[in-house]
């Protein structure tokens, strides 16, 4: 791979990728919209969905994923736009559990789950979406997000990224979870260290600090795969958070983007962001005000985020 030379004003759309939201008029129109924010890259996220933290099969196949051919109609439609793009599939628990939990005994015990039969089974649904990463010419492929508890599997990680490898010849990233920059051992093994930004509004200078410490080691490129905050008070606090009470508001979500920004622009090795989040199917500008999660269409922190990414080009 050559130098990684680029600057990520990114953002994530269509999460989590329902079947039947990503082809036609609503989702063409908001990324579209999406576009005109300055936006460089965007993290095409989609889900399947394990039954709990303990299931070992991912039907990837099933709905509600989106079907390939919604996908391949995403990442068209993207590049038709002049976007670079990130593909990234990701497993999450039909019963609500985080994925960050998924979870098996450290030792094979026979008769329980394992973490062979889950990679096995994983691994299946990565190779199948770095295939079409391949075929569609994205230009990044993520092998997985914030999958906490499997982070010390370094073994089958490496086994994984090594399959991805076999089929997919662009930029490989994995985006561990916020505080997890300095636990990931096999960091090696992708082209570019991401992670998910979600830190307090007053604490960007002391997790800089540990990330850049962490990032020392590796000599990879760095970005944000997910960062932002929801327009909601109190959520500057807690910006990982998407069920916290609280009432709508615009100014906290422009505070979280304006500290944030300007905290990371003093950071040399810092190559961007992949924000969180904007669906296939936007609000209305009207109902902007009254929506309290993490897309910034319509709110005060939309033009926060388009002059931050118009300037850094």
């Amino acid at each position: 791979m050559s130098q990684w030379a680029e600057t990520v004003n990114g953002m994530t759309w269509g999460w989590t990728g329902v079947r039947g939201t990503w082809m036609g008029p609503i989702a063409e129109d908001s990324m579209l919209r999406m576009s005109a924010m300055g936006v460089n890259w965007v993290a095409i996220a989609l889900s399947a969905e394990q039954a709990t933290a303990q299931s070992t099969t991912i039907p990837y196949r099933e709905a509600p994923t989106v079907t390939d051919e919604e996908t391949r109609w995403a990442i068209r439609n993207a590049k038709s736009l002049g976007m670079k793009v990130c593909l990234k599939p990701v497993v999450n628990c039909a019963d609500g559990t985080w994925r960050a939990h998924i979870s098996f005994f450290r030792q094979k015990v026979p008769g329980e789950p394992s973490w062979s039969e889950w990679f096995a089974s994983y691994g299946e649904f990565i190779v199948h979406y770095a295939k079409i990463a391949e075929q569609e010419g994205c230009e990044m492929f993520c092998v997985g997000c914030e999958m906490v508890q499997s982070d010390s599997r370094e073994a089958e990680w490496r086994d994984l990224i090594a399959k991805v490898r076999a089929v997919y010849s662009g930029w490989i990233t994995y985006n561990c979870d916020k505080y997890q920059e300095d636990h990931v051992t096999w960091w090696d093994a992708v082209d570019i260290i991401s992670s998910s930004g979600y830190y307090p509004i007053d604490q960007w200078e002391s997790q800089l600090d540990r990330i850049e410490n962490a990032l020392s080691k590796w000599n990879k490129p760095f970005f944000f795969m997910e960062t932002g905050c929801p327009s909601r008070e109190g959520s500057s606090l807690k910006p990982n958070d998407w069920s916290l009470p609280g009432g709508p508001s615009e100014e906290e979500q422009e505070a979280y983007y304006s500290a944030m920004f300007e905290a990371c622009s003093r950071r040399e090795w810092m190559r961007g962001y992949m924000l969180w989040d904007w669906p296939a199917k936007l609000y209305s500008r009207e109902e902007a005000s009254s929506n309290d999660d993490y897309c910034m269409f319509g709110k005060k922190a939309e033009t926060i985020v388009r002059n931050y990414y118009t300037s850094k080009k």
